[in-house]
């Protein structure tokens, strides 16, 4: 019965090194400036969401049409609704 114990502490023990070693990596990248994280999608999109908006096309269908979240192009457009209406 102690091998299970054992085994577990030795588990967590190599689980913190791993969660060390990925910190120190991203605090490394992040030193020579490269980015961490999920890359921005819709964010390069920003002017089309705009044009097709003024154009008169729906939020649903500039979403469907550039391929991204809805919520993506309301929040491109959130600070933009008033001056494009």
């Amino acid at each position: 019965m102690l091998g299970f114990p054992l085994l577990a502490v030795f588990a967590e023990f190599e689980r913190d090194i791993l969660r060390e070693r990925v910190k120190a990596g991203i605090a490394q990248a992040r030193q020579q400036g490269k980015p961490h994280g999920r890359p921005a999608t819709a964010l390069p999109k920003k002017e089309a969401v705009r044009e097709l908006y003024k154009q008169g096309t729906s939020k649903a269908q500039i979403a469907r049409q550039l391929g991204i979240g809805r919520a993506s192009v309301h929040r491109m457009l959130s600070d933009a609704d008033v001056a494009l209406k």
